[in-house]
């Protein structure tokens, strides 16, 4: 059963648009005729479901009557002939990495960092690292699962929590499902494991796309921490369609964070779905700074009773970049709890999308949920669309949700510029204020002072006067 079926969070009405699939036609029979002789029939026939599916759907460039994309515009994914690598780039996408990967791997507690790199949306041998030998602990790349063994750890997992059916960019990226990340640890794993999964675009001739995939299962009573990192050329236009499916048996503990760190005119779509189980703990974390569009479409599926999630999120958006949060926590069972936070920081003619939607099903008591989402707005032309709802049909539970939008808070600047501050200095004193409480819910040290450094550096120096009295603290 698939997370979407069961939530049934947004309605998702597709209406068929009239624009054309450009190379992704026979972009896919030429990997299909490639892939078909190296995969087993489920997973063939698994690609093929995705094709039918994209296929029919196309993007969803219409957005009347469509809720999910009502405020973002995928026209320009669209109409861009984006061409499939079928050889990946040059194993040179350590340029990218080296400060990351430097800062995090410095005093990891909890023990070693693991690294699984995808270059091109293939998997680096080179960059990548592997689990200690008889441990039971799987990751490595799905394409390496499939060649070793026909892929039967990854047959019961693999598509079994992403719902294509009304998706065209999760079906696309079903039709073109070849390599990817796959994690598995086994029950009762005794050691906290610690995993970096890096996916890197490289520049080329030509508009690119690629279609990470990654499959993270955490089994009974173990502790995973997942830093899934997307990057690539600074200065080359390309499209990353991707899936994260995550499955938490009972008693599993996931620290999620995923970067955004894509080249700003980078178009990215992330769908990511996660089924937890009973007494079983999922964090996450969500940075991004750049990309001319994005979208992090996440679904969390609450199906036992203890189950916990925390999803916290933090973007900054400058020029006419555009993100859009589309976040969903269904409590199926009782005696869960949830909180969602996400902050967004927008200058220029930047515009952001929050659409967050927790759902309390009939019998689902004791249900704790809360929901927040703030906007700090440094331009008089930035735009953000925010649509916060609950959607309870039990009534023993405690829910709440909020939502504010405003410029930074004048007496603060006042106060800040009358102890000698210059109104550039005082006005990232209160941006970067305003971006901690994010950035301090992550847990290993040498992220959160990688991550607290990046958004330090992207925050825009101000030098006017702001209108509004919103107090965003």
């Amino acid at each position: 059963m698939s997370t979407s079926n069961s939530t049934g969070a947004v309605p998702n009405v597709m209406t068929r648009p009239a624009v054309k699939h450009g190379r992704y036609p026979s972009d896919f029979q030429s990997f299909r005729q490639d892939a078909a002789a190296r995969s087993p029939s489920w997973l063939q026939d698994l690609r093929d479901l995705g094709w039918a599916r994209f296929d029919s759907l196309g993007f969803p460039t219409a957005r009347r009557g469509n809720e999910r994309w009502k405020y973002t515009n995928v026209a320009p994914i669209a109409r861009t002939n984006f061409a499939y690598p079928s050889q990946p780039s040059p194993s040179n996408g350590s340029a990218v990495l080296v400060p990351f990967g430097q800062d995090l791997s410095s005093n990891a507690k909890g023990g070693e960092w693991l690294d699984l790199v995808f270059v091109d949306g293939r998997l680096s041998q080179e960059l990548s690292s592997t689990p200690p030998s008889g441990s039971g602990l799987i990751a490595h790349g799905l394409a390496d699962n499939v060649a070793l063994s026909g892929g039967d750890e990854l047959q019961g997992h693999l598509g079994r929590y992403i719902e294509i059916q009304d998706d065209g960019f999760a079906a696309l990226n079903t039709a073109f499902l070849d390599d990817g990340a796959f994690v598995k640890v086994p029950d009762g794993y005794s050691d906290p494991v610690n995993l970096r999964i890096t996916y890197v675009t490289m520049g080329g001739d030509e508009p690119k796309v690629t279609h990470p995939r990654s499959l993270i299962v955490a089994c009974r009573n173990t502790q995973l921490t997942v830093v899934e990192t997307y990057a690539g050329s600074p200065t080359d236009s390309y499209f990353t369609n991707a899936v994260t499916e995550v499955a938490l048996a009972e008693g599993a503990h996931v620290d999620h964070y995923r970067l955004l760190l894509e080249s700003p005119t980078a178009f990215h779509v992330g769908t990511s779905r996660v089924l937890q189980g009973k007494d079983s703990t999922f964090t996450s974390a969500s940075f991004a700074i750049g990309t001319a569009l994005a979208r992090n479409d996440l679904e969390v599926l609450l199906d036992a009773p203890g189950g916990y999630c925390s999803l916290n999120g933090l973007y900054l958006t400058s020029d006419g970049q555009h993100i859009d949060n589309l976040i969903s926590i269904d409590h199926a069972q009782p005696n869960c709890t949830s909180r969602l936070n996400y902050k967004g920081i927008l200058d220029g003619k930047s515009r952001a999308v929050f659409g967050g939607t927790v759902i309390v099903r009939p019998g689902a008591q004791k249900s704790d949920a809360e929901q927040t989402d703030k906007n700090l707005l440094l331009s008089e032309k930035a735009e953000v669309d925010s649509k916060p709802s609950l959607l309870i049909y039990a009534d023993d539970v405690k829910c709440s949700h909020g939502a504010t939008a405003g410029h930074m808070n004048e007496e603060m600047l006042f106060y800040l510029r009358s102890r000698g501050l210059d109104l550039g200095t005082a006005s990232r004193m209160l941006i970067h204020a305003f971006a901690t409480e994010i950035i301090d819910t992550v847990k290993s040290e040498p992220l959160r002072e990688h991550l607290d450094g990046l958004f330090n550096q992207a925050i825009p120096d101000k030098s006017l006067s702001y209108g509004g009295t919103h107090d965003l603290r």
